[in-house]
C-alpha cells in the first residue's frame, strides 16, 4: 500500500516538472515565440535589403547552431530576393493568368537557387534531428512545414516544375496539419497550406478534378482565410502573408481589403519601393471600379 501510494505521490511531482520541461522548450523555439533579432532580420528582408537580413540571420544562426529555423530564415531571404527580383510579388504577375499558373517567363538566378538550396537542406536536417528526440517538436514542424512551402513555390513558379512542387506542397500541408493540430497559435504554419489551396483552387475544373484523385485539393476561399490567419497573427511571415492576400484580393476584386493591407505594409516598411507601388496600383483600382 505504501509503495503505490509513494508511485502515485511522485507522479504528482514529476508531472508539472514533465510539463514545465516541454513548455521551457517552447518558450526558447523561435518558431513559437518571437525571437528580436529574427524579427529585426525579417523586417530587413520586407524592406527588401536583403543581404543585410542575411548578415542578421547568419549572426543568429552562428550562436545557435542546433536551432534549424535559423536556416528557414536563411533559404527565406533567397526566395524572397528572387520573387521580388522576378517581379512575381506585384499584381502584374498575380493579374496575368497566364504568369500566375504557369510560372515565371525565362528562369531563376542560378547561384540564388543554388544558395536556397543548401539552406533548405540544412534547414530539413537540423529539424530531422530535433525529431528524433520529439516527433511533435514545434520547431522542426514548423521548419519542415516552411521548407517544404517555399520549395513548393520555387519548383511551381520559378522553375515551372509543377508535378514536384504538388509534391511539396501535400509535403508543407501534412505538416503544417500537425503542428497546427497541437500548437494552433503558430500562426506562420497557415501560410503554405493558405497559398496552396489558392493556388490550386484557381485552376480550371478540369484540373482540380485530375488533381482531386492525387489528393491536392483545392479552395480558393479557404486559401485566402488561412493566409489572413498568417496575416493577423503570424510572428515573422506577418508581411509576407498581407503582400500575398492583398494580391489575391486584387485577382478576386476584393479592392478595398487589398488597398487595406498595402496601406499598412506601406506604413510599415516606408523604405519599401514594392509595397508603395502595390499600394497605388491598389488605390488606383478602386477608383476605376468606383467610378464605373
Amino acid at each position: 500500500m505504501f509503495r503505490e501510494c509513494y508511485f502515485l505521490l511522485l507522479l504528482l511531482v514529476l508531472s508539472p516538472t514533465i510539463a514545465f520541461a516541454g513548455e521551457a522548450r517552447d518558450i526558447h523555439s523561435p518558431a513559437l515565440t518571437a525571437v528580436p533579432e529574427l524579427s529585426a532580420g525579417f523586417d530587413l528582408l520586407y524592406g527588401q535589403k536583403f543581404e543585410q537580413a542575411r548578415e542578421v540571420f547568419a549572426r543568429w544562426e552562428s550562436r545557435n547552431p542546433g536551432e534549424p529555423f535559423g536556416e528557414v530564415a536563411v533559404a527565406a531571404s533567397y526566395l524572397f530576393e528572387e520573387l521580388s527580383t522576378q517581379g512575381v510579388l506585384t499584381s502584374d504577375f498575380f493579374l496575368d493568368g497566364k504568369r500566375f499558373l504557369r510560372g515565371i517567363d525565362g528562369k531563376p538566378d542560378t547561384e540564388r537557387m543554388r544558395n536556397f538550396r543548401d539552406a533548405v537542406a540544412q534547414a530539413r536536417r537540423l529539424a530531422r534531428d530535433r525529431q528524433k528526440n520529439d516527433p511533435d517538436d514545434g520547431e522542426a514542424l514548423l521548419t519542415l512545414t516552411l521548407a517544404a512551402g517555399m520549395e513548393s513555390d520555387t519548383l511551381t513558379i520559378l522553375e515551372k516544375n509543377h508535378l514536384e512542387g504538388l509534391k511539396r506542397m501535400k509535403e508543407a500541408n501534412k505538416y503544417s496539419k500537425q503542428l497546427l493540430a497541437q500548437r494552433p497559435e503558430a500562426a506562420d504554419a497557415y501560410i503554405a497550406p493558405g497559398i496552396a489551396n489558392y493556388i490550386v483552387g484557381s485552376l480550371g475544373a478540369g484540373s482540380r478534378f485530375a488533381l482531386w484523385f492525387g489528393g491536392v485539393h483545392g479552395n480558393k476561399k479557404l486559401g485566402m482565410e488561412q493566409v489572413a490567419k498568417a496575416a493577423e497573427n503570424g510572428r515573422y511571415l506577418r508581411p509576407y502573408a498581407k503582400i500575398i492576400l492583398a494580391l489575391a484580393a486584387r485577382r478576386e476584386n476584393q479592392n478595398a481589403l487589398a488597398q487595406r493591407l498595402l496601406q499598412e505594409l506601406k506604413d510599415e516598411y516606408p523604405g519599401s519601393a514594392l509595397f508603395a507601388s502595390e499600394y497605388i496600383k491598389a488605390k488606383s483600382a478602386a477608383s476605376v471600379v468606383s467610378a464605373d
